[in-house]
């Protein structure tokens, strides 16, 4: 993350040099990494929240880099696109290949097999600086830290970096091609086109998260105002001159902010929207106030001192090491938080490799005689093919393994009774488990496999129809991923019983009657306006009846929950006239709060029962659809937790089918040996058999 190309074993002494003296070097802005890194580390660590320190990096890195461009623009030829990037890979690639090997050696030794496919998809990313893009996809929670994060996922402000350089890069050269025989236009026509960018990017930045806010986070565009904050101050800080006291006020004040910014804002769930102008803000505030011959303020002063040089001299590598070393402690520990003492062991290590790191690399790189760096470079290469080889290496090999291409067809009921062990007390011989741990991610429900599910960003309501296509009776599959994994066995009874089967799933969205639905906490409009679509839809098409979950985990303490605004819509859905059979929840599994896969879990060891959760800690006693229902006579509770879990233990296999394909999804297997009992109570409630 350090914008700044020189580093610290490079640079004269500054004992008495002010930041900035007729060489402008700004020691102040090495000493302001420095605490920006350190506030990076100690939120990642002790407080899961964004400190604001990476969009001050993103600032600093904008006005640095268009700097140095617009210096070489001005000299009359203009920046050397070869030589730019060539002196770019060789600061910021080698440190970041030692440490993605690192990590994926780490990797093999301490996760299972079934998590390598995972992390390498995000080790090509990474490498390639497009990781913003790949959590921007998946939706990760970058705040969050715990054992079942990626290491790596802290790369994506570094892939936003590269490709802002690039961009940069490309608009510096064009403006300096065309401005070549008027070299003074270089600087008004370039601040002409970054001031139309950031402008742009800010009003994107500000309707995208309302909207979308955990995709804004990662976007590159959302995110390329907080750059081109620094960069267009680049263009115009040589003309600055601001009075000691105005430079004061600036340093203070934006002193402030920086230790401030992340108590106050929640950045997850804002930032890069406008309350991001609070850490850009104070970049800009304390890169002025270090502007000008004068002495200079106390705290610009104080930035410039030895120590936060020198930590600032490590931000780059130590922004590197200490979100993987933190998130394999958090997996070696088997912990959801590392407490104080180990988050003090998680930083003295983190900072050891820094500075080793720093030293043996990136000095060796930016200092070194021309033929030990070229040795450096060839070992560094051969790492970077070796990560990339390995990782896609594992890709073809996942391929071309049938295991995983293949899907689960019909079992022998003898060798697999699943669900029927638990409700009809079936003996299970002993036999190798199905779907194996490689077919198990395959293993989903048909509407998955055929695209019939909106994912989290499309709003347009995606319909399919299952069972007997031509039945005049229909049941309507209403809401998110858990009303869908029952789709296997609804599609079995519809094809049996004469019953057509009518999909409307949205990922994440039980269908809802709420003005601003939730996801994970944040606001998910989407949701909003599919839920109303598909309701005006079931109101106008009318099926007989409507299926979706009627209860979810409760998020303060142990067992299940039906939320209020499940009710409100069973209450619309009965002024509608449709009666609705809510099926109780399955179990999430989780340890101390953080979900685990229980796949990943057999394949580091375990058995049925260990990776398996207690059912008091997964269920309320009673279904609390009971309760939520007792005056919506036109809702049916369907409960098949019996068929799920015995009277202690809600297990992983069983019956030898694996029960799930992650962390609370049903495998489509065990789903289809469900048959019997949900077909058992569908026709007692809708008196249909």
């Amino acid at each position: 993350m350090r914008p700044n190309p020189q580093v610290a074993a490079s640079r004269p002494s500054h004992a008495a040099t002010p930041p900035s003296a007729a060489s402008g070097y700004r020691y102040d802005l090495d000493g302001l990494r420095g605490i920006a890194i350190a506030l990076v580390v100690v939120y990642h660590v002790w407080f899961g929240r964004v400190s604001g320190g990476v969009d001050i990096f993103l600032v600093l890195s904008g006005f640095f880099f268009t700097g140095m461009l617009v210096r070489r623009a001005s000299a009359g030829s203009g920046p050397s696109v070869p030589a730019v990037l060539r002196r770019t890979a060789r600061r910021l690639l080698p440190a970041l290949v030692v440490v993605s090997a690192a990590t994926a050696v780490a990797t093999v030794i301490q996760r299972p097999f079934t998590q390598w496919s995972g992390i390498a998809d995000q080790l090509l990313a990474s490498l390639l600086y497009v990781q913003n893009w790949q959590l921007a996809r998946t939706a990760s929670d970058y705040a969050a830290a715990d054992a079942s994060v990626s290491p790596l996922q802290h790369l994506w402000s570094m892939s936003v970096q590269g490709q802002f350089y690039v961009l940069a890069l490309a608009v510096v050269a064009g403006v300096a091609w065309t401005c070549r025989r008027r070299i003074g236009l270089v600087r008004p026509l370039l601040g002409g086109v970054l001031g139309a960018g950031f402008v742009a990017s800010f009003v994107y930045a500000a309707v995208l998260s309302q909207d979308r806010q955990s995709w804004a986070y990662f976007d590159t565009f959302a995110r390329l105002w907080e750059l081109l904050a620094g960069a267009l101050l680049a263009l115009v800080v040589h003309r600055v001159a601001l009075s000691r006291w105005w430079r004061t006020v600036l340093a203070v004040s934006g002193f402030a902010v920086v230790l401030g910014c992340g108590f106050l804002v929640d950045g997850a769930a804002l930032f890069p929207g406008p309350a991001a102008l609070i850490p850009v803000g104070a970049a800009v505030a304390l890169i002025l106030a270090g502007v000008g011959p004068s002495e200079q303020p106390g705290i610009v002063t104080m930035m410039a001192s030895r120590p936060f040089v020198e930590l600032g001299g490590l931000a780059y590598s130590l922004y590197l090491w200490h979100w993987p070393i933190l998130i394999f402690y958090l997996t070696w520990r088997e912990r959801p938080a590392v407490g104080a003492l180990g988050g003090l062991a998680v930083i003295l290590v983190s900072l050891v490799l820094a500075w080793l790191t720093q030293r043996l690399i990136e000095v060796r790189f930016q200092t070194g005689s021309a033929r030990p760096r070229r040795l450096l470079t060839a070992l560094v290469a051969i790492l970077g093919v070796a990560v990339v080889g390995t990782a896609s290496g594992w890709h073809v090999y996942l391929v071309r393994n049938p295991e995983t291409t293949a899907r689960v067809g019909e079992l022998d009921p003898w060798l697999y009774p699943g669900a029927a062990s638990l409700t009809d007390g079936a003996f299970a011989p002993r036999t190798d488990m199905r779907p194996t741990l490689l077919e198990a991610s395959g293993d989903l429900p048909q509407p998955t496999l055929d695209g019939c599910i909106s994912d989290l960003t499309t709003r347009d309501v995606v319909t399919c129809v299952y069972g007997d296509l031509s039945a005049e009776r229909t049941i309507a599959v209403v809401g998110s991923s858990h009303a869908e994994h029952w789709v296997p066995a609804l599609d079995r009874i519809g094809q049996q019983r004469g019953v057509r089967v009518e999909t409307y799933l949205k990922m994440g969205c039980p269908l809802t009657v709420a003005d601003v639905p939730l996801l994970a906490g944040e606001p998910y409009p989407d949701c909003g306006d599919w839920s109303r679509d598909v309701l005006d839809r079931l109101r106008d098409h009318r099926p007989d009846w409507v299926f979706s979950t009627s209860s979810r985990p409760n998020e303060e303490g142990a067992g299940d929950v039906t939320p209020e605004d499940y009710v409100g819509l069973w209450a619309r859905l009965a002024d509608f006239g449709l009666p609705f059979l809510g099926i109780r929840d399955t179990p999430w599994l989780h340890n101390d709060g953080v979900p685990y896969s229980v796949v990943d879990c057999l394949a580091d060891g375990g058995d049925a029962d260990s990776c398996g959760m207690p059912r008091d800690d997964v269920l309320a006693p009673d279904n609390p659809t009971l309760d939520a229902a007792r005056d919506l006579p036109s809702v049916h509770p369907l409960d098949l937790t019996n068929a799920v879990c015995d009277v202690a233990i809600c297990r992983a296999v069983q019956g030898n089918i694996l029960v799930y394909h992650d962390s609370h999804h049903l495998s489509a297997t065990y789903v289809r040996s469900l048959v019997p009992e949900l077909d058992r109570q569908i026709g007692m409630a809708t008196r249909w058999w």
